[in-house]
């Protein structure tokens, strides 16, 4: 397997999302590293059409499901039904057994429902009362949310956010983006959009992933990536600002992301071996939510992705 091989799946994302390179990277970064994606961005901005691109372009189940403030766990993972004719319960499985699930405006659900997806998103299985099930081989949970929305949401708990790979922020377009934006609109009016020319199979997917997690990654970028995950827990150490805008650092979660996203980035790249920029291209996106920022942070206008890179200037590469 090559990077070529995911031409087809590109070029069909290309096809229906203008620009959003790496929203879309981040994406393909998460279905090689067996992860889950978050994403943020404003009404409109495609995030949702962009998601069921690439379900499209898979040889897999795809479900979405919208959530809102009455969802119920049970209407995400399934429940017992009573059959008579048997005189027992039978399970009766939820979207949640889908190969690609997406969680449409997550932060709409309610607490009961968000840690209904915790056991799933870690463990790629679900308990309902004494009984554990599992799920597909091929999971994939890509949730959108609107960062802006504040009546009926809800903020996602650290616990949960901790365990989605990535989160992927969408910014507006270009001008000449928003251009090809209307043109793109215009052809669908007339010409339905066309099916992609050949679908990833799962059975090439699972491929890739070993592939990529086979690429060298040496001691030394591991003592790295675990110098930025620390960087983040004890700031101090690097830097004055950095100390008073971060208030909570990143999970050991944040370092096997960091190694196991790399080699796919180094894979996509048609590279051997993971080298620091591989690192550093990766780090944003898995780290922006796993990080608190400090009040006084906040006051100054200081976001997430400001301490990132301040950060990544700050630890010295090996």
């Amino acid at each position: 397997m090559n990077p070529s091989d995911l031409d087809p799946l590109r070029e069909h994302l290309a096809s229906r999302i203008i620009g959003q390179q790496k929203f879309i990277d981040s994406m393909l970064i998460c279905l090689l590293s067996d992860g889950h994606l978050l994403v943020e961005g404003l009404p409109g901005l495609a995030k949702t059409t962009a998601v069921k691109a690439l379900a499209e372009g898979i040889e897999a189940d795809f479900h979405r499901v919208q959530f809102t403030p009455d969802l119920l766990p049970s209407d995400l993972i399934g429940t017992d039904i009573y059959r008579h004719e048997k005189g027992e319960f039978e399970f009766r499985q939820g979207p949640i057994f889908h190969n690609i699930l997406l969680g449409d405006e997550i932060n709409r659900a309610p607490a009961k429902v968000q840690s209904a997806l915790l056991e799933a998103m870690a463990e790629h299985q679900i308990t309902v009362g004494q009984t554990t099930y599992p799920l597909p081989q091929l999971f994939m949970v890509l949730a959108t949310q609107n960062p802006i929305e504040q009546e009926g949401t809800y903020q996602l708990p650290e616990a949960q956010l901790d365990r989605f790979l990535m989160q992927a922020n969408v910014e507006y377009p270009s001008r000449e983006e928003e251009l090809q934006i209307l043109a793109l609109d215009s052809s669908q009016m007339t010409e339905p959009p066309k099916p992609p020319s050949k679908q990833l199979s799962q059975h090439d997917l699972f491929a890739i992933r070993q592939e990529a997690a086979a690429l060298y990654l040496d001691p030394k970028l591991n003592n790295y990536i675990v110098d930025l995950v620390q960087a983040t827990r004890n700031p101090k150490a690097y830097d004055a600002d950095l100390a008073r805008w971060c208030r909570f650092g990143a999970s050991p979660r944040a370092s096997i992301a960091l190694a196991r996203c790399s080699r796919v980035r180094a894979w996509l790249d048609g590279e051997d071996f993971v080298a620091p920029h591989h690192i550093q291209a990766v780090a944003p996106p898995i780290l922006r939510h796993r990080i608190l920022l400090t009040f006084e942070a906040e006051a100054e206008g200081i976001t997430t992705d400001d301490f990132l890179a301040r950060l990544l200037d700050m630890v010295a590469i090996p």
